[in-house]
């Protein structure tokens, strides 16, 4: 039997000076303490080269690498004076920002990351780092936006597109029992007769709606192993991203799988996932399957 005794483990999360970037921060530390975990805190810095400065390289890399210790220095004493008693280390790595944090979560359980970091244009909602690390990672990403104070009282919320997302939702009921909440599993579907022109047949509608409802309990069945964990599922039809999103206005956090993608070409995401990182109104959890 699964308990909700917290964990141990290591809780990544990237970091630079920027305001999202310290909501993360806030709701690493907060989710490594609900797992008895440690806190990694991770900063990038560019690799200054000779192209790039030819004239003052060796300046140039003292004033980066003391601007970085620095934000380093300040996320220790803010998190310490948080989060009395949770065990933080923090590290700094040298390249580009997301594939620094891929390579720093080798041994982690959890990636954190803001919404937006300092560079992309205004018009976009989630930063590019932000999409990469979520796109690439082989382990669960949080990125951290909305009502992040929901924390404490809101469910988790769990998209399901097939039967393949147990791993999906082995980690929101995990969620939910460190929050000691309750667990919603999300499926949502859209008539095959809705597409034509004919009039939907009642029947046809039925059986459609028992397939998707026989592949909601299957993917569901995790929920056995957490008896303590108050799971419902709920059964939408339309828009797959426009029920998580409207689900994730009363939410803790949402967890939506990642599936390979369909073609060699095809968005790492999923439109759904995108869709649902960019516009959720609370913390999203991306858990490749």
């Amino acid at each position: 039997m699964t308990t909700d005794r917290p964990r141990s483990g290591t809780v990544l999360v990237g970091l630079d000076d920027t305001p999202h970037a310290w909501l993360a921060a806030d709701w690493a530390a907060r989710e490594a303490e609900l797992r008895g975990a440690v806190l990694r805190i991770v900063h990038a810095v560019p690799a200054v080269s000779a192209a790039t400065d030819p004239e003052g390289r060796g300046e140039t890399d003292a004033r980066v690498l003391d601007a970085a210790a620095g934000v380093l220095d300040d996320a220790r004493a803010r998190t310490a004076a948080a989060h009395p008693g949770l065990r933080t280390d923090a590290a700094l790595g040298h390249g580009l920002p997301a594939e620094v944090l891929l390579d720093a979560s080798r041994d982690a359980d959890l990636i954190v990351v803001g919404t937006r970091g300092r560079g992309g244009f205004t018009g976009l909602l989630l930063g590019s780092v932000s999409l990469k690390t979520a796109a690439h990672a082989d382990r669960p990403v949080v990125v951290v936006r909305g009502h992040t104070e929901r924390a404490a009282h809101g469910d988790v919320v769990v998209g399901i597109r097939d039967e393949h997302d147990e791993d999906a939702v082995r980690f929101g009921l995990a969620e939910a029992a460190l929050r000691r909440t309750a667990v919603r599993l999300v499926h949502a579907w859209t008539p095959m007769t809705r597409a034509g022109l004919m009039v939907p047949q009642v029947s046809q509608v039925d059986a459609e709606q028992r397939l998707h409802r026989q592949l909601l309990e299957h993917a569901a069945r995790p929920a056995a192993e957490y008896p303590q964990v108050h799971t419902e599922t709920v059964l939408a039809v339309g828009s797959a991203a426009g029920a998580l999103v409207e689900a994730s206005e009363g939410a803790a956090l949402i967890v939506v799988p990642r599936h390979p993608p369909a073609e060699r070409l095809g968005m790492r995401l999923g439109s759904v996932v995108h869709a649902v990182v960019h516009h959720a109104s609370c913390p999203v959890a991306v858990v490749p399957t």
